[in-house]
């Protein structure tokens, strides 16, 4: 009896041992199972990050090739911008000063440049001289010289500015006077038209010479207004008199705008190697000048306006008549 009893407890346990291996199988294979599912999503999480990262890479090539037919676009509009000149025949000019070599009013260095102030009328802004306070304050980028005969264009020289924006107020006002001595274009001018029939130019102080624009010519106890750079331009310590072209004078101080007297300022000087040394005749043109011993009246060659523009590149060429705003 308790053989049997024994063989039946052991065959109980061989039971339950059989029931426990089974669960340990079935565990491991879902196991097996659960890790192949793991390997797969990440596997797939791989694969979307990969996928992701080329799209981006694709992104940013596109964008970069956008970016360059941006940039090709906008050149292109410079170009046929530039090309088609729409800016040399579109803009407006506006009268800032008239000079008038012989009227009776003298525009000397010291004279309306650095103030700016109204000077004559509009009504004769063509035939005396004449100072437009409102366009003396206007920003410019381009500036005119026009020799006239009673308001049609004789000759003309279009310079733009080195630097945009200021006005002649600016330029030429006190803190642009010391030192002074600025060139103030470059390149030369970009229009220079001349008449087939203009006289007097082998001494005139704009159009016998070359070079770019220079402002405030300050040398010893003499100034210049406006001159060329191809023309002579004395040193700032030589006190020779010598440098030539509007607005000048031979006694002052013009680091200041302080005249010395008023024997010796003029509205304009014509292109001449006059040192004071050894020359005692300074050329000039009309009678608008002190009562300095060496300057000496001459022809007038015509009036000298100047007008300023922001945009303009181009002015009307001789037999042109000019007005106060001049619209291309």
């Amino acid at each position: 009896m308790k053989f049997s009893l024994l063989v039946l407890a052991l065959l109980g346990c061989g039971a339950l041992a059989g029931k426990g291996g089974g669960k340990n199988k079935q565990m491991k294979v879902l196991q097996t199972e659960l890790s192949a599912v793991k390997d797969g999503l990440k596997t797939i999480g791989q694969e979307e990050e990969r996928r992701h990262a080329e799209l981006l890479e694709k992104i940013e090539a596109l964008q970069g090739e956008l970016g360059k037919i941006g940039a090709g676009q906008s050149k292109l509009g410079e170009l046929v911008t530039s090309k088609c000149g729409k800016n040399k025949n579109s803009g407006t000019w506006n009268l800032g000063m008239n000079i008038n070599p012989a009227d009776g009013h003298i525009f000397g260095y010291t004279n309306g440049w650095a103030t700016g102030v109204d000077i004559g009328s509009a009504d004769e802004a063509l035939t005396k001289d004449y100072l437009s306070a409102n366009v003396w304050v206007k920003p410019a980028n381009y500036i005119a010289i026009v020799r006239h005969q009673e308001g049609v264009v004789d000759a003309v020289k279009v310079f733009k500015f080195k630097t945009s924006a200021d006005s002649l107020r600016t330029r030429f006002g006190l803190p642009n006077m010391n030192p002074g001595r600025q060139i103030v274009t470059s390149g030369g001018p970009i229009q220079e038209s001349v008449s087939a029939t203009a006289a007097n130019l082998a001494d005139d102080p704009i159009f016998s010479v070359g070079g770019d624009l220079a402002f405030n010519w300050a040398y010893s106890d003499n100034g210049c207004r406006i001159a060329l750079t191809g023309g002579h331009l004395s040193a700032a310590d030589v006190n020779d008199d010598n440098t030539h072209g509007l607005g000048n004078n031979f006694a002052c101080n013009p680091l200041t705008n302080t005249p010395n007297g008023e024997d010796w300022p003029h509205d304009i000087s014509n292109i001449q190697d006059c040192p004071l040394a050894t020359c005692t005749e300074v050329r000039l043109q009309g009678t608008d000048h002190g009562v300095g011993s060496h300057l000496k009246s001459g022809p007038v060659y015509g009036n000298y306006a100047i007008y300023v523009s922001w945009d303009a590149e181009s002015f009307p060429g001789p037999g042109a008549s000019l007005s106060t705003e001049i619209g291309l």
